[in-house]
C-alpha cells in the first residue's frame, strides 16, 4: 500500500470503532476528528446543535480566500439492531480486498479518504482552499446542514463548489429526491374489548390513515414522469415503524408510526401531505370525538430534506468532470445533504467512492480499491486547485 492509503484505512479503522448512530451525542466521533486536523496544524471548527449533543466538523486547507472546494460527508450512521453481521460491525474487518464495518462505505470511508488527503492538500501549494465538513444526523434528515450554513455564512470567503462524497461509485450525480420525514401519533380511548364500540382503537384508526397514504402513493405511482431518470420516476411514500396497544382484550389507546415521502424535484410535497392531513382532520377525527373529545390524530413533519436537482450543479459538474473525463450526469431515489448545500447557492454535485447498495444493510464494506479511487481523486483536486 502507498503511505495515503495506509493511512486511510488506519483512518477508517478508528472511524468505525466510534458507534455514531443517529440522533445520539457524537462527542466522541466528532473529538478523534478535530484532534487529528489540529495535529496537522488546522484549525477545527465546530458547529453544534441546541442542546450540545451532536456537532459538526469543519476545516480549511490553504488560503482563506473565496472559490474553493468543500468535501462534506457525514460521521452518523445507521443502527443495526436485528441485522446478521457475519463480523463484528464496530470493528473494521479486512477479508481480502473488502473492508467490513458499519460505515464502511456510507460514508466512513469517503471521511478517511479526505482526513488521510490532508497531507497532500499540504503539500500541493494550493491557491484555492480545500474544505472539509462532516456534519451529523445526514440519516436522519440531514439535521447538522443548518446549523453548519450557518456557521459557513460566519466566514470570510466562499466556496464555489461542493462535492457530497456518498457513494456514487464515481459517478457524477446532479440530482436526486428530497424526504419529508413523519410521524403520526394517533390517541385513542381504550375499553374492555367485549364492546370495542364504547371506545376508539387508535390502532384501527391508524390502518385506515395509513390505507389513504397507500391509495396517494398508488396515485402517484399511476402517473410518472414520463423520461424521467430516477427510478421509480414518481414521488413514493414508506411507513417504517408502527407500535401501539396493551393487550388484545381492550381497544387501543394510542398508536404511533412513522413515515415518509420521496417526493421528486418540484414537486409539492406540502400539497400532498395536506391533503392527507385533512383525510385525518376531516374524516377520522370527527367519529373519534364523538366518543371521547379527547381522541384525535397528531400529524408532524420532523424534517424536510431539500431534493437536489441541476439547476445549480453545473459548475461543480463541469469541475470533477474536467478532473474525470465523465461528460455524463446522473440522478438517484436516495437523499443526501447536498439539496441543503445547493438551496443555499452553492453549486454541488454527489461523488464518491462505493456503491449504495451494499448501504444500511448487515456486512457492509468498501473494497481497498474503491479507498484508492477515492484517493486518486482527491489527488486530482488538489493539483486543479494549485494551478
Amino acid at each position: 500500500m502507498t503511505d495515503t492509503l495506509t493511512s486511510a484505512v488506519e483512518i477508517l479503522e478508528n472511524l468505525v470503532g466510534f458507534e455514531s448512530i443517529s440522533g445520539e451525542p457524537n462527542h466522541a466521533i466528532v473529538t478523534y476528528i478535530a484532534d487529528f486536523l489540529r495535529a496537522q496544524g488546522l484549525e477545527a471548527i465546530i458547529s453544534r446543535d441546541a442542546d450540545s449533543d451532536r456537532a459538526n466538523v469543519f476545516a480549511t486547507i490553504g488560503p482563506a480566500v473565496d472559490g474553493g472546494v468543500v468535501l462534506n460527508g457525514h460521521t452518523d450512521v445507521v443502527p443495526v439492531e436485528g441485522q446478521t453481521w457475519a463480523t463484528d460491525p464496530f470493528v473494521l474487518t479486512r477479508r481480502g480486498d473488502n473492508l467490513y464495518g458499519r460505515g464502511a462505505v456510507d460514508m466512513k470511508g469517503f471521511l478517511a479518504c479526505a482526513m488521510a488527503s490532508v497531507p497532500v492538500f499540504q503539500a500541493a501549494g494550493l491557491t484555492r482552499p480545500i474544505h472539509l465538513a462532516f456534519t451529523y444526523d445526514e440519516e436522519i434528515g440531514g439535521l447538522g446542514m443548518p446549523v453548519l450554513l450557518e456557521s459557513m455564512g460566519a466566514l470570510p470567503y466562499r466556496p464555489s463548489v461542493v462535492i457530497v462524497g456518498e457513494p456514487t461509485g464515481m459517478n457524477i450525480v446532479t440530482g436526486h429526491k428530497g424526504g419529508t420525514e413523519m410521524r403520526t401519533e394517533i390517541t385513542g380511548l381504550e375499553v374492555h374489548s367485549c364492546n370495542p364500540t364504547r371506545g376508539v382503537s387508535a390502532i384501527s384508526v391508524a390502518t385506515r390513515l395509513i390505507a389513504k397514504i397507500e391509495e396517494v402513493a398508488a396515485r402517484l405511482a399511476g402517473d410518472p414522469v414520463v423520461g424521467s431518470p430516477y427510478d421509480p420516476p414518481y414521488g413514493t411514500f414508506n411507513i417504517g415503524t408502527i407500535e401501539g396497544g396493551a393487550a388484545r382484550n381492550a381497544t387501543a389507546g394510542w398508536c404511533n408510526f412513522d413515515w415518509e415521502f420521496r417526493p421528486m424535484p418540484g414537486q409539492d410535497s406540502r400539497a400532498i401531505i395536506a391533503e392527507i392531513t385533512e383525510y385525518a382532520e376531516h374524516e377520522l377525527q370527527p367519529a373519534m370525538k364523538a366518543v371521547d373529545v379527547a381522541a384525535g390524530i397528531n400529524i408532524i413533519t420532523e424534517v424536510s430534506v431539500p431534493s437536489l436537482d441541476d439547476r445549480n450543479a453545473e459548475r461543480a459538474a463541469a469541475f470533477v468532470g474536467d478532473i474525470t473525463g465523465q461528460n455524463s450526469r446522473s440522478v438517484v431515489s436516495f437523499g443526501t445533504d447536498a439539496g441543503y448545500f445547493s438551496d443555499a447557492g452553492l453549486s454541488t454535485v454527489v461523488f464518491g467512492p462505493g456503491t449504495i447498495n451494499r448501504a444500511h444493510g448487515p456486512d457492509e464494506f468498501i473494497e481497498i480499491g474503491e479507498l484508492q479511487q477515492g484517493l486518486g481523486f482527491l489527488q486530482s483536486v488538489a493539483q486543479k486547485l494549485s494551478s
